[in-house]
């Protein structure tokens, strides 16, 4: 008898005619077209005869196994490089039976090594360490189960800071025609590539001013070109590469090598036991060795004991010490190395004593005379050192004579004779001295000094007090008037106060006047006259300012005195000096 076939799912009758996807076939098989993850489950197959109200039936499991599918969290990943950095990778992966990870980098499997790779439980995140420009690659991430596989890829994009790969010390003649320097970097993004010297920065556009120097660009490199070689041109050059990641630096010498220059003065002035250094200063490379000679002869010869030689890495000096004439005249240096000689003739010349200074104008007081004067046409070929003053009453035969440094007068041209008698006529006469002796003197130049009279104002410099609150004025006594200065009068007061200080009086002998306890960071004024039997002098005016009061706890007190461990104390000061 005819059976009926009924499939059921889950307890539940199979529908259909709702889902199309289920079709029973002629064999009654049940059949499952495009099989879901919810098809899984236990199906069955129940057999029923209606007219002896059998039934029977089979269960059958079913289980759906999913392919994978995987997708990456992140499809690029930047690092930089040698910075210890690490980076994860990461990937999602869906699938039935749960799906294994493994990852592979330009076709190969990826191993656990803690020092490189690590991985978390389910394989899922890879973490690189201490990221290199070699780990830049494309990452893949592969999820396989018994339906099938499927994977994600990643790219590491690996940053690095540039790096120097080359650079070559270099040599070179003076005059050769060029030489590149050569520096290679690597780096990413690429790197720009600079010079630099001791005293400027070269780049691609740049050029010295006589265009010898040429730089040219090209990827990962650049050559510097220096053309006609010059001696100056030695030194360090340093190649500079730079991107957004960082930059690296690297230096390289270029040596030039030249033949000898020589320098010096040519002419040297001296006397008769007078010794003298005629030096000859060599610049070479490699270092010169330097000869001296005169008339052809090499020196030191047998017969010329008055002469050594000394000798340092950039200079050969010949000492002479002159006995006679004969030991003025020509002396030949010469320098030689590898690369060429030079020669160079320097004079030895006999010193004469200076011409004689001329005096241009005498400024008469009662007691004193400032002598104004210009320097002597010529020194003689040495240096002037001192001054002699000459000068008497008209109608005395014996001269006075005092010398004065010419290292202090030079600058002004002036000197200040003194110890003269008021309403006297004088006549007075210079004369300049060398290391050779006294030049010839002065034509006489007459003059009447002034008759007793109020003193001139003296003149007033100062400086800080130890203690950096007080005030050392100094006094520079002027023109007495034809008559012994009795005293000083001094005056002070604070700018900011209408009351002066006390007047003082201080002895005529006295060179200084010390002020005490000064208000901090106030200005001063001070006023100073001179008297003698006449009366008194114009006033001579100084102003100064002291500080601000220093906020470090004074170390001692002695009298009047502080002293501080500080230097701020100090005064600061601004002087002038004012007669009116």
């Amino acid at each position: 008898m005819p059976s009926v076939i009924i499939w059921k799912h889950k307890g539940r009758d199979v529908q259909f005619k709702k889902d199309v996807r289920f079709v029973m076939l002629s064999n009654n098989y049940l059949q499952i077209r495009s099989i879901k993850r919810t098809d899984e489950g236990t199906y069955r197959c129940e057999g029923r005869i209606l007219a002896r109200g059998e039934i029977n039936f089979k269960d059958i499991q079913v289980v759906v196994n999913v392919p994978p599918t995987v997708r990456a969290r992140q499809t690029t990943v930047n690092a930089t490089a040698s910075m210890g950095e690490s980076v994860t990778l990461s990937c999602e992966a869906d699938g039935f039976p749960e799906p294994e990870i493994s990852w592979t980098r330009r076709g190969e499997t990826i191993e656990d090594e803690e020092d490189k790779f690590s991985y978390s439980d389910d394989g899922s995140e890879m973490t690189i360490h201490n990221i290199e420009k070699d780990d830049e690659a494309e990452y893949n991430c592969i999820a396989e189960n018994k339906a099938g596989d499927s994977e994600a890829t990643i790219l590491l994009k690996v940053y690095a800071k540039p790096k120097i790969t080359y650079v070559e010390n270099k040599t070179a003649v003076e005059l050769d025609n060029e030489i590149t320097l050569t520096c290679e970097a690597s780096g990413d993004p690429l790197p720009s590539i600079t010079w630099r010297t001791a005293t400027r920065n070269i780049s691609e556009e740049d050029k010295t001013l006589d265009g010898r120097i040429e730089v040219q660009g090209h990827i990962r490199m650049s050559s510097l070109t220096l053309k006609d070689i010059q001696y100056t041109d030695a030194g360090e050059y340093v190649c500079v590469a730079s991107n957004t990641i960082g930059q690296d630096t690297k230096a390289m010498f270029f040596e030039v090598q030249y033949a000898p220059k020589i320098k010096g003065p040519v002419v040297i002035y001296t006397w008769e036991g007078n010794p003298v250094n005629i030096t000859c200063e060599v610049l070479a490379y490699p270092t010169a060795k330097v000869s001296w000679l005169r008339d052809g002869q090499l020196l030191p010869s047998s017969n010329s004991s008055n002469i050594k030689i000394y000798s340092s890495p950039f200079a050969s000096s010949l000492e002479i010490n002159p006995d006679s004439e004969s030991d003025f005249g020509n002396y030949n240096c010469t320098a030689v190395n590898s690369v060429g000689q030079e020669s160079s003739e320097f004079i030895l010349v006999q010193a004469e004593t200076p011409s004689s200074p001329n005096i241009n104008r005498v400024e008469s007081y009662s007691s004193t005379a400032m002598v104004e004067f210009e320097e002597p046409d010529s020194t003689g070929g040495v240096p002037i050192l001192k001054y002699k003053a000459e000068w008497r009453n008209t109608q005395a035969e014996t001269w006075q004579t005092s010398n004065f440094s010419a290292r202090d007068e030079s600058s002004e041209s002036t000197i200040t004779i003194g110890g003269l008698r008021p309403e006297t006529s004088y006549v007075v006469r210079l004369s300049a001295i060398n290391g050779k002796g006294i030049g010839e003197a002065s034509l006489p130049f007459e003059f009447v000094t002034q008759p007793v009279r109020e003193p001139s104002a003296p003149k007033l410099t100062g400086r800080v007090g130890d203690d950096g609150n007080s005030f050392k004025v100094v006094l520079i006594k002027q023109d007495d008037g034809g008559s012994p200065i009795r005293h000083y009068l001094v005056r002070y007061r604070a700018k900011n106060s209408a009351d002066w200080k006390p007047e003082m009086k201080i002895a005529s002998d006295s060179d200084h006047i010390m002020l005490r306890s000064l208000d901090w960071n106030a200005e001063y004024e001070v006023v100073v006259v001179a008297e003698n039997q006449q009366g008194k002098s114009k006033a001579a005016f100084f102003n100064f300012k002291t500080t601000t009061k220093p906020t470090v706890i004074p170390a001692a007190n002695i009298g009047n005195y502080t002293v501080s461990s500080t230097s701020a104390a100090l005064l600061a000061l601004f002087v002038t000096v004012l007669f009116s």
